[in-house]
């Protein structure tokens, strides 16, 4: 790839990104869709378009270029909760578990990332493991508290005891 090649890339890579910014997907994806070879760039590529996609929420076509970003990028993590948040939309919650996971091995002190895997372990009825999650979050930064009361993929578990005692506790 040339120097020229490789600015120009960085170029419209960026200015499809400032479109997501700026909650304008349909503009960054025509962009994204002008880019006939993203060559070393093909990850970014692949991750905005997914994320274009699934901001348009049309999370069933943001998977494959989302996966084929997780594999170019496997550590990055804005693709594995971008990844994790598609496969929950799409009825895949042991995908998006396992994606959020991926998450987790890239960086373990995100608590983004715990807090999502309460979310989702909850969904998917495993209590221990919600709240295991869900408490690990809140000791990495306490905010995730307050999101609790607003947060629908707790109505599962809302009543049990130990949940409303985690919530509950005072900072």
């Amino acid at each position: 790839m040339s120097g020229s090649h490789r600015i120009r890339m960085q170029r419209v890579l960026r200015e499809a990104e400032g479109y997501l910014e700026l909650d304008m997907p349909q503009i960054a994806l025509g962009i994204l869709a002008r880019i006939d070879d993203a060559g070393t760039f093909r990850g970014q590529e692949l991750y905005l378009t997914g994320e274009a996609l699934r901001a348009l929420e049309r999370f069933d076509e943001a998977l494959p270029p989302l996966k084929q970003a997780s594999d170019l990028l496997p550590s990055n993590i804005h693709v594995w909760l971008a990844l994790g948040w598609c496969y929950k939309r799409t009825g895949q919650l042991a995908r998006a578990i396992q994606s959020l996971e991926q998450a987790e091995e890239v960086d373990p002190k995100l608590p983004l990332i715990h807090y999502n895997l309460a979310c989702y372990w909850s969904l998917a009825g495993k209590k221990a493991r919600a709240l295991s999650y869900l408490t690990r979050a809140i000791q990495l930064d306490p905010h995730f508290r307050d999101l609790v009361g607003e947060e629908s993929d707790f109505d599962p578990i809302r009543s049990d005891p130990e949940f409303r005692a985690l919530t509950s506790m005072i900072a």
